[in-house]
């Protein structure tokens, strides 16, 4: 299934909030990714999908809740707990290493950020302006 996905791989929870606390609904959620090596940054609804520091879950970026595969449409939100959409509005390499080929994602679901950075090569399926399912389920520790 991975190879229709725009991304996916398990994060862990390093930190929650760590500038604070901003709105009452809304945490930042800090994490890195156990596959990919990549850092993330993502705004969550707590109030509906609780977070917790050391969490594990599957984040995926897909273009679409139904993908066309061999056998016919498949149905991929069923497998989720929390769903984004939104739009990729930043790809960019600044502030990055120089001596690694890193670049950072940034998209916005509703105003909810994400900003995921890594190996450029792990963000080859990523075009600005581009639609975004963002899909998670938390896993067994």
């Amino acid at each position: 299934m991975s190879e229709l996905l725009l991304f996916d791989d398990i994060f862990k929870v390093e930190d929650v909030d760590p500038d604070g606390k901003r709105y009452d609904k809304v945490s930042r959620i800090v994490a890195r990714s156990e596959k990919c090596d990549m850092y993330m940054l993502l705004d969550v609804n707590t109030e509906i999908y609780p977070m917790r520091k050391n969490e594990r879950f599957l984040m995926t970026l897909s273009p679409s809740l139904v993908l066309k595969t061999k056998d016919g449409p498949v149905s991929i939100q069923d497998k989720f707990e929390y769903i984004m959409h939104g739009r990729l509005y930043n790809i960019t390499n600044e502030g990055c290493s120089k001596s690694q080929l890193e670049v950072e994602i940034y998209a916005s679901f509703g105003g909810l950020q994400l900003m995921l950075r890594g190996h450029a090569s792990h963000c080859v399926k990523f075009v600005i302006d581009q639609k975004l399912f963002l899909l998670l389920r938390k896993l067994e520790s």
